[in-house]
Formats: C-alpha cells, structure tokens, sequence
C-alpha cells in the first residue's frame, strides 16, 4: 500500500504471562498449534498489502528473531518489501536508552519511518490475536481527514479495567479517551492500533519525549493529551480481537479455537502464515488414541484421549494418558497413564508415566504470583521434567528446565511454585 509505514510493538516483558515469557517477548509465544502469537499482525498486514514493516524488540528477542528472519515465509523478501527488526540501542549523541514506553519505542526510531517518506504510520501490538483488513481502516482515515485513528471494539464490562477505552461524538470522533480505569465511561475498547499522519506523529513523540513527568506511553500520556486538540477518530471493528497478554487471557483464546465456528477460521482468503518447522510427518491417531473438539498439529502421535486441547508440532501422548483442557506445546512428550487437566504445558516438557498435572478441587492460587495464577490454571514451562508419579495440584508453576531432582516430594500441592533459580519453594517443608 502506498504511503503507509507499520511497525509493530514487539518488546513488552510480558510479566501477566508467568513462565510462559519468561524466556522469550510475548509476541514469540507459541499459539494455535503451530502459529506464534505475532503471525497474526504480519499475516494482516501482509493481507492489507502492507510491506513497509519495523518491529520493535527489547526483551529477550532472539526467539522472535529467529523467526522471522528475513520475513520469507509472508512475503517480505520482494523488491517493494522490507521488514526489519529494530532494538534499542545507546548513542553518545543523544539520550537513548532502553525503550520507556510504548511512545518512546516508535519515537526513538522515527529515522526509520522518516525514511520511508511515508504519509501515514500504522502502529500495531504484536501479541493480540485477530483476523483484520487495515485498508478499510486507513481509508476511513483519510475520508474523515483525521490527524489519527484507532481500532475500537466493545468488550464485556468486567474486561474494561484492563484496557484504554475512549467515548466518541455522532462523527465517530474521539471526544475522550481513559486508560484502564474502574469505571469507565464507555465501552469502547482500543485495540492498540493507530494511524497517524507522519508529521503530527512525529511532533507529538518530540513533545513528549521532552515531558519528564511523561511515561512516555501511547494510552496513558499520548491521546490523554492530544483528544480535543487534533481530529483523533475511531474506527469499528466488528471482528474477534483478544489481547492475549494474560495466562488466562490465552488459554482462552486457545480455548475459543475448538469453537463451532471457531474464533479465527485460517481460510484461504486471509492466510495467517508462519515460519514452518522443519518438515514433519502427517499427525498419527493409533487405533487406541482418542481426539474430541481438538486442534491437532502435524507430527503428533496420540494414542491416548485428547480432549478440548490444542497441541503444537510433535507432541507425543502415550497410552492411557488423558489431556483434556489443556494447550500442549511443540515436542512435548506425555508418558503412559498421565492426565493432563486445564494446564498449559511449554516447549519440550516431559512428563513421566503416571504423573498428574492439574489435579483435585483445591483452587488455592499460587502464593508467588497470585495476581497470575489464580483460575486453577498449572503452568509447565519449556524443556522441565516432571517425574514418575508426581502428582500437581492448580495454580501451581513449574519453571523451566526444572530436572527431577528439584521435585523433594511426589506432591506439588495447589498454588506451589517449583523454581530452584530462586533457590526455594513456595512449598513448606
């Protein structure tokens, strides 16, 4: 599309995700079997005709970078085409540091957008899951003359706390904008995607960057200050959107997956494309396995019950297992006569013969992060161990690359939290 820069804000630490970020951006999290959580916004904006692309990284990149490479697999590698990853880096000319907030991150690359010499920048989150055409959006833009424009949809009241919501006129202009407050005036949601014309954009960061009271954040400080001073407009969408910036918040959006009609379709019409693994076998269901309402990847081997469960590449479940609830990620493997209930199990986990993970009617939440685990979802997180026997309770949140060694008793009780980088349990001994 002419006269449009994106870039996409792929730094955040990802903290309400627990373990699952622990070792990766949020944006690099596995999703929908083989999918990561970022393959939404490139696929969108490749679909838009969107070529022009910075995404901007800070925490631990590597495994987004990994797989994005050169942006192949959705068609950047053209000659209109450039994707590029930015990070943050320190000058001696000027004050750079570590991104401050969202604002700070676009501000602090403006030499890329400005030499794009493009008319409009489209700035998008990179860990929200949705199906989404931005060339009705920027047409809407250009048709109200606006200065900026953002993506709103209406979301349930008790969601309203966690997001900006902003209140418009019979014109769909913004005429005030909130972020996260109790209660809210209205509820219409932004979905953390904005058009900017370039100038203003730039004047605006310039402005802010200068403000030392600022945080320099787009919801808290940027349309707080500009609503009311420039033609800011809201677009409506209608479609499924979901921040999945929550453990909760994506076992959900898994969950919603095994809907019939499911949330997102991956039609023909609007590809959701990705980085593939190295070449895997068709999934195998042996005449013992048993899959109900499940997403299934390739290269899996069932010869349990899965049950309203994704799995990702490779996933191994032996006989007798039952996985019910659950989102399973690539290679990992589940041993004979396990259950797995409402868990979210990482990369590589292996779980030994007769071990139970998300077990009994004890919902006490996890004592170490009880504002992350507190639904009864147990989270396992990449490449751990979980021995022969062992029984785990709800709420609870095995570290990664945790060996059967750190497990001192055949019982993790609800709300535990086995991590031997912190040197300790949760657990009273």
């Amino acid at each position: 599309m002419e006269g449009v820069v994106a870039t996409i804000l792929a730094g955040g630490t990802g903290e309400r995700l627990g373990i699952l970020a622990g070792e990766r951006t949020k944006p690099a999290i596995p999703f929908a079997g083989k999918y990561r959580i970022i393959d939404f916004t490139l696929s969108n904006c490749v679909n838009s005709d969107i070529y022009n692309v910075a995404i901007l990284t800070q925490y631990q990149p590597r495994s987004l970078t990994d797989h994005i490479g050169i942006g192949m697999p959705w068609g950047f590698a053209r000659p209109d085409g450039r994707i590029q990853l930015l990070h943050p880096y320190l000058a001696r000319e000027e004050d750079r540091d570590w991104y401050k907030g969202t604002a700070d991150a676009v501000y602090q690359n403006l030499q890329f957008i400005e030499e794009r010499d493009a008319e409009m920048v489209l700035i998008l989150s990179g860990d929200h899951v949705y199906k989404m055409d931005y060339t009705d959006m920027i047409e809407a833009h250009r048709k109200n003359q606006a200065d900026a424009t953002l993506a709103v949809t209406r979301l349930p009241r008790d969601e309203l706390i966690n997001f900006g919501t902003v209140t418009v006129d019979e014109n769909q202009q913004i005429n005030g904008f909130q972020e996260k407050v109790k209660e809210p005036k209205s509820d219409l949601v932004s979905m953390g995607v904005y058009v900017f014309q370039r100038e203003l954009l730039q004047q605006i960061l310039e402005d802010d960057a200068q403000r030392r009271s600022s945080k320099h954040d787009f919801g808290r400080n940027i349309f707080p200050q500009i609503v009311g001073n420039c033609r800011i407009f809201a677009y409506n969408f209608e479609g499924y959107w979901r921040d999945v910036g929550t453990i909760r918040s994506y076992w959900e959006a898994s969950m919603r997956l095994l809907d019939s009609p499911p949330s997102i379709s991956f039609s023909a019409d609007w590809p959701i494309r990705t980085k593939e693994d190295e070449p895997r076998p068709p999934a195998v269901i042996s005449r013992r396995g048993d899959v109900v309402n499940s997403m299934i990847s390739h290269g899996c081997i069932i010869e349990g019950r899965v049950e309203n469960s994704v799995l990702s590449p490779g996933v191994r479940v032996a006989a007798n297992v039952v996985v019910k609830n659950s989102v399973i990620m690539n290679d990992t493997v589940i041993g004979r006569e396990s259950v797995i209930d409402y868990a979210i199990l990482d990369k590589e986990v292996v779980v030994e013969a007769g071990s139970y993970v998300g077990i009994g009617n004890d919902f006490q939440v996890n004592r170490d992060e009880p504002g992350i685990l507190n639904t009864g979802l147990t989270v396992v997180g990449k490449g751990a161990k979980i021995p022969e026997g062992v029984k785990i309770g709800r709420n609870c949140a095995i570290a990664s690359n945790v060996a059967e060694k750190d497990f001192r008793s055949s019982i993790v009780q609800s709300g535990e939290t086995i991590n031997p980088k912190r040197h300790r349990t949760s657990r009273k001994e």
